[in-house]
């Protein structure tokens, strides 16, 4: 019998395109055709590369092309299909990219895998099936599964191009969404992450919203960890916070607030104001201990004053967040910001870029701090490359990168370790921590006790 066909599939951009890419992954394998694993397709040849785009900004734009090249130069005889939001706005100009045989758009992305195996004729095997729903996750080195339940947005905010890339909301039925998380779960995944476009407007369609969502996965399944993927700061239903006495869901949220001055907030046409959010953060942390919450800002949106400017920062400070993602304004074609008069120049926005990532590094290193003393339930994932030999990974409850010390009789990659938190290494950039002398049996998703060090 001939080897199946081999498929490597590649992701630009969100863990959107990321959640994406494991279900195809997924719809291949039930086909009989083998999914190459992480960083395979250079040594060992492969018959078809999948590509989903991201066309956020323009550097987006750009590796999402460079990508596209480099994968027909590094797999010449491969076939090559393409989708994603670069494939949506600028599908004419990809059509001509030399080696493309499809190209799929947002609209058709769930069905990619039988688009592909029809259009170019890919020759399934079934009786090498597999319906193991984590097997690809795993051999990419993943532990946690991005599980995509609604696409689409219905706002329009003045910056944002994946509004018209990924057209109107739609969700995902909850009984489907059930039967994925309980195979992933059954596969061996202890830990989920719900995303979308816009996650909060999960239901709009459907009379429903996304707290009955997590309340149906928590009664539902049995999956150990859950977690929630990029919030808008608004269409939070009533009751949300209660949902987070079930320690299931982790105290992590990512809410990006894009400025701290409502001036600029208006000109973005975002519909959620300082005022609001930070009353917003309050009331969470009072009803979720240990809450971490994140967010993005966009540097040097048009019209930005140096005083705007220093609202954004006062305004990053107060709230105290654990991490932000700075991203510098980025004008794209089709969108309102794009013909806004008052363009920040090149070296004001990187100014103040450098500024938001020392005031970012400071906060994040307080934040880091205050873990000293907690012991935390930890889903040991593979290290990065700075780990020292041994060094085991994972990430707290909340959403924070730790280092723990090598130990005999160490769970292994996968499952979850309890963990004793020593604080931040010195470097800053991650908690250092011990196994727990008593590994609970359990597999327990989060804090096990949380008593912060929040001295000076």
């Amino acid at each position: 019998m001939s080897p199946p066909p081999r498929v490597l599939l590649k992701a630009l951009g969100c863990r959107l395109n990321e959640a994406e890419l494991e279900e195809w992954a997924q719809g291949f394998r039930r086909l009989g055709l083998e999914v190459a694993g992480e960083g395979e397709g250079a040594d060992l040849p492969v018959d078809l590369v999948v590509i989903n785009s991201c066309a956020v900004t323009r550097e987006a734009a750009r590796k999402s092309r460079q990508l596209l090249r480099r994968a027909h130069r590094t797999n010449p005889k491969a076939r090559l299909v393409v989708t994603g939001c670069l494939a949506a706005l600028d599908g004419d100009a990809l059509a001509r990219e030399a080696g493309l045989d499809l190209l799929v758009t947002n609209r058709d992305k769930d069905r990619l895998v039988t688009l592909a195996a029809e259009a170019l004729s890919l020759p399934t095997m079934p009786e090498l099936a597999s319906r193991d729903a984590a097997g690809t996750l795993f051999s990419r080195g993943r532990q946690r599964a991005f599980v995509k339940v609604q696409d689409g947005c219905r706002h329009a905010c003045t910056f944002c191009i994946t509004t018209r890339a990924r057209g109107e909301e739609r969700s995902r039925s909850p009984e489907s969404v059930v039967e994925l998380v309980n195979r992933l779960s059954g596969s061996g995944v202890r830990e989920v992450v719900l995303c979308g476009v816009h996650l909060g407007g999960y239901g709009s369609d459907l009379d429903s919203d996304l707290g009955r969502l997590i309340r149906t996965l928590l009664e539902h399944t049995s999956v150990p960890r859950i977690r929630l993927g990029s919030l808008e700061p608004w269409d939070l239903s009533r009751g949300f916070w209660e949902l987070f006495a079930d320690p299931r869901l982790l105290p992590h949220l990512h809410l990006p607030m894009q400025s701290g001055s409502d001036t600029v907030l208006r000109r973005m046409a975002r519909r959620c104001r300082t005022t609001e959010f930070a009353r917003l953060a309050e009331q969470a942390r009072a009803a979720v201990p240990g809450l971490n919450i994140t967010t993005d800002i966009i540097v040097g949106f048009p019209g930005e004053t140096e005083s705007e400017w220093a609202e954004t920062l006062d305004f990053v400070e107060a709230i105290g967040f654990g991490q932000i993602h700075a991203f510098c304004y980025s004008p794209r074609d089709g969108t309102r910001a794009a013909v806004l008069p008052g363009r920040v120049d090149a070296a004001t926005t990187r100014r103040r870029a450098q500024e938001l990532r020392v005031l970012g590094e400071q906060l994040r290193r307080r934040v880091l701090k205050e873990q000293t003393g907690a012991c935390a339930a930890v889903l040991r994932e593979a290290g990065p490359r700075t780990a020292g030999p041994n060094e085991l990974f994972g990430y707290t409850p909340n959403y924070l990168p730790i280092l723990v010390d090598p130990a005999p009789d160490a769970p292994a990659i996968g499952e979850v370790m309890e963990v004793e938190v020593l604080g931040p290494s010195t470097d800053g950039e991650y908690l250092r921590g011990r196994l727990a002398r008593t590994q609970a049996r359990h597999q327990g998703p989060g804090w096990i006790a949380f008593q912060p060090d929040r001295s000076d």
